[in-house]
């Protein structure tokens, strides 16, 4: 079984403003004259870890990490205003231009993934590549799943614990995010937490809890939760099935698709689609891996992709 990268120290990081309020963090390592990649983060509102960087041979990637408008460490931490799709993918953009890079190789996942495909559909020249974990496609079908009808079966005892702390509302997100934007503070952060206890459960479907870290600060759970449910509540600022009927848009590059047969957060129905829909991509469905790059499988899975994206690109 493969292990990551060594652990590497960023070269560059700096806050970039972006407009609109926004100071958007962004951080990036390896060769500087390697294979331009940037990492996109889910969530929405997850940010980057150091460890990201460890998915590119520090030799030939120069990678570039960015946390998006709201998370992690950009400012204002969980800010929703002019917080869009849109505008995350202007960010992209302007983080291209700012670093001096004409092209590079995309690679998200899970949200990141559904960003990653919107903006190839909407600057297509300046992807070289790309790199999809876990994918997430943004339709109703996939949002009610997670929401409200599908993950709450397969984990009964974690959803019955949410609902005895939330109680059963009829419209499960139009109540989770008046509330958690709400003036009672109290019954906002009681949603936030219950959301992450849940919402947790289903992303670590597939491993077995290891503990030790315990549960994160409530400014953090605040605002992780207001910028997830911001995006839920307007459908991710992307019409239904766009991303699907767009997907001519896409250029004519490598796309390599890994999903994890066990994934409760992202079905691999969402991976299989894609697949169908992106002549000449590769998928590979990880038989008794999850959602979280962090799983063995996973982690192999996209090392592996990284480094042959990396010589489809760079031979000559």
């Amino acid at each position: 079984m493969r292990s990551p990268y060594p652990a590497t120290n960023a070269t560059r990081s700096e806050h970039l403003d972006v407009g609109d309020g926004h100071e958007i963090y962004v951080e990036e390592g390896g060769n500087p004259d390697g294979l331009p990649v940037v990492f996109l983060h889910g969530g929405p509102g997850s940010g980057c870890k150091p460890g990201h960087r460890q998915f590119f041979a520090p030799d030939k990637y120069r990678a570039v990490l960015i946390d998006q408008r709201g998370s992690g460490k950009s400012r204002p931490f969980g800010g929703v205003e002019h917080n869009t799709t849109q505008t995350l993918v202007t960010d992209l953009e302007r983080v291209r231009e700012h670093l001096g890079i004409d092209r590079w190789v995309v690679f998200g996942g899970s949200w990141g993934a559904a960003l990653g495909l919107y903006y190839a559909q909407n600057y297509p020249e300046r992807v070289l590549g790309m790199v999809l974990r876990g994918t997430f496609l943004a339709r109703r079908r996939d949002v009610d799943w997670f929401f409200s009808a599908g993950a709450n079966r397969m984990l009964p005892r974690g959803w019955d614990e949410f609902e005895q702390a939330i109680g059963r509302p009829d419209n499960m997100i139009e109540y989770l995010y008046e509330t958690v934007f709400g003036s009672d503070q109290k019954a906002a952060e009681a949603v936030a937490r219950a959301w992450a206890r849940w919402s947790g459960e289903v992303v670590c479907y597939a491993i077995d809890p290891v503990g030790g870290e315990g549960e994160e600060p409530m400014p953090t759970v605040m605002a992780k939760t207001r910028i997830e449910f911001h995006y839920a509540r307007h459908d991710y600022f992307i019409a239904e099935n766009e991303l699907l009927d767009n997907i001519g848009k896409l250029p004519d590059i490598p796309v390599s698709i890994i999903h994890g047969q066990r994934d409760l957060t992202c079905t691999p129905d969402s991976a299989w689609a894609l697949h169908q829909a992106v002549p000449g991509s590769t998928l590979k469905i990880l038989r008794t891996a999850g959602h979280l790059s962090g799983e063995s499988l996973m982690t192999e899975a996209l090392l592996d992709a990284a480094d042959d994206m990396a010589k489809r690109l760079t031979e000559t």
